[in-house]
Formats: structure tokens, C-alpha cells, sequence
């Protein structure tokens, strides 16, 4: 099948300011094939990112779009799904913009299950402000703020969104563009929070620093850590350690969505129903 990705592009911002070999084009690109499958019109779209590398993926892609300040991205996005709450909302951060300044909001989101889809993509670094330590840096690896090897603990960030409350929770790379696709759509039928941990190479400010000298070897290291879930869960707990299952980790359709409840509260407000009680809610306290 033929796209044309041209309308969905902005075309006077091209090229990307990306590095050479950076994942975020392929993720971009899927994201697009995504949102064309889905049959979505361009004008129910909207698009948030924030800052770091990921933050310039609103500036290339021709739907609404909103930049905005680090680690808001999720608050941005609640926002914009309240107040049009049948428009297709789309969250897109860095693992240090979701996880570390903007962890508060990824994690109340997920509690939430408000209908966004949140696409973190993870690179392992702050790569944009030249490698400091990011919430997902592997312990051992240099960083401009730890340069004799990383000691912090790493956060699993589709565990924490498990945790946290999300209702469909999944996770890929860039390595497999057609799996990407796959896993976009699933999450973006999915009604309620849909939580993207999408691994991705920094070759320029992770990879060649960490003795991994081309992008080639940087893409081989995400290959070698990442497994799909079905042989994942064949593993024993010892060859699961330092291995990242992907696929489709957690959809729980059986959860409100937060903008349905919300309806709730309004209908309550104007007489149109009673009271809400825990009776409204499939899960109980």
C-alpha cells in the first residue's frame, strides 16, 4: 500500500534536526501509518510533545500540535483530551521528559486511564543536553554526570505504568517498524490510557560513549536486551534479568475511561443522573 505521507508532514520544517541514524524518524514514520490505518481525520488529531529530542515531533507533523514545557506533556494532553474528549489525543515524551521531571503526571494518568496515547520514547539518555543520566540509563554506563559509570537503579517504564494503574500497556523498537505499526494501532484502539515504551538509539551522545562507535552497534545492543514477551515468559527469573519483553504487556478493557466518568460527574451536575456512587465503577475500594 502506497502512503502519502507528504499530507501529513510540514514540509517547510524539513529536514529534521535529528542526528544522522536517529530512531525518532522511524518512529515517526510509524506513527504516521498508524494514524492513517486508523482512518483518523487529520483535524481530530492532536499531537503533544515536550522537550529533549522527542519534543521536535510536533514541529514536523501537520495535525494540532502543541510543544510544550519539559515534563508537561501528559498535563497538556489531559487537558486537551477533557475538553474534547472525542478527539484523538497523543502524547509524545523522552524517557528522562516521562519519567523523571514529568513522572508525577505519567503516573497519575495511568491511575486516571484517561483515552490518551502516550508514546515515551526511550533512548537511555538525556541525549538532547549532551548525556546525563536519565532515569532509564543502565547502571555501568558513562554519562556526563556519573563518568565512571552509572550507579542510579533503572525504572522499567511499562512496569510502572502496569503499577500505576494503565489500562493497555506496550512495548517495541525502532528496530522493527512494521511490529512498531502494529503495536501504535492496538494501543490507539485500546479506549483508555495507552502506555508506548518505545526503545530507541542515541548513537551520538549514548552509543559511541559507551564503546559502542557506530549507529550499527548501538541498534545490535537494543536487539540484544529486547525479547518478545511469548519467549520472555518461557524464560526462568535468572534469564529474564536484563531483558525487555515486547509486544503487548497489559490491556485491561474492563476499566472506565476517565473522560466517560467525567461525563458522569456533569450529567450528575445538571440533573441528568443520580448521584454517583461506587455501583458506576468496575473496580471497588
Amino acid at each position: 500500500m502506497a502512503y502519502d505521507y507528504n499530507k501529513f508532514l510540514r514540509l517547510e520544517k524539513m529536514p529534521t534536526l535529528w542526528c544522522w541514524g536517529c530512531g525518532d524518524g522511524v518512529i515517526l514514520k510509524a506513527t504516521i501509518r498508524a494514524i492513517e490505518k486508523m482512518g483518523w481525520r487529520q483535524d481530530d488529531v492532536c499531537i503533544i510533545s515536550g522537550i529533549g529530542c522527542s519534543g521536535r515531533f510536533s514541529s514536523y507533523v501537520d495535525f494540532n500540535t502543541i510543544h510544550t514545557t519539559h515534563g508537561r506533556t501528559v498535563a497538556y494532553a489531559t487537558g486537551v483530551k477533557l475538553a474534547n474528549p472525542d478527539k484523538h489525543v497523543i502524547c509524545v515524551a523522552g524517557d528522562g521528559d516521562a519519567l523523571a521531571i514529568g513522572g508525577n503526571h505519567t503516573i497519575h494518568a495511568c491511575r486516571r486511564n484517561i483515552d490518551i496515547n502516550f508514546i515515551m520514547i526511550n533512548n537511555f539518555i538525556y541525549g538532547l543536553t549532551n548525556s546525563q543520566t536519565s532515569p532509564t540509563t543502565p547502571q555501568g554506563m558513562w554519562t556526563v554526570t556519573q563518568k565512571v559509570g552509572n550507579i542510579d537503579p533503572t525504572f522499567d517504564g511499562c512496569n510502572l505504568a502496569i503499577a500505576a494503574g494503565a489500562s493497555f500497556v506496550g512495548r517495541e523498537t525502532m528496530l522493527d517498524p512494521k511490529k512498531l505499526e502494529k503495536l501504535l494501532i492496538k494501543g490507539f484502539e485500546h479506549k483508555g490510557f495507552s502506555f508506548f515504551d518505545i526503545m530507541s538509539n542515541c548513537h551520538i551522545n549514548l552509543g559511541r560513549k559507551n564503546k559502542m562507535v557506530s549507529a550499527m552497534e548501538n541498534l545490535e545492543w537494543i536487539n540484544s536486551i529486547t525479547i518478545s514477551k511469548t519467549k520472555y515468559d518461557k524464560l526462568t527469573p535468572e534469564e529474564q534479568l536484563n531483558k525487555f519483553p515486547t509486544g503487548v504487556l497489559k490491556q485491561d478493557t474492563k476499566v472506565r475511561e476517565y473522560c466517560d466518568m467525567y461525563q458522569d460527574i456533569k450529567d450528575a451536575h445538571q440533573g441528568k443522573r443520580a448521584k454517583i456512587t461506587q455501583d458506576d465503577f468496575s473496580k471497588k475500594i
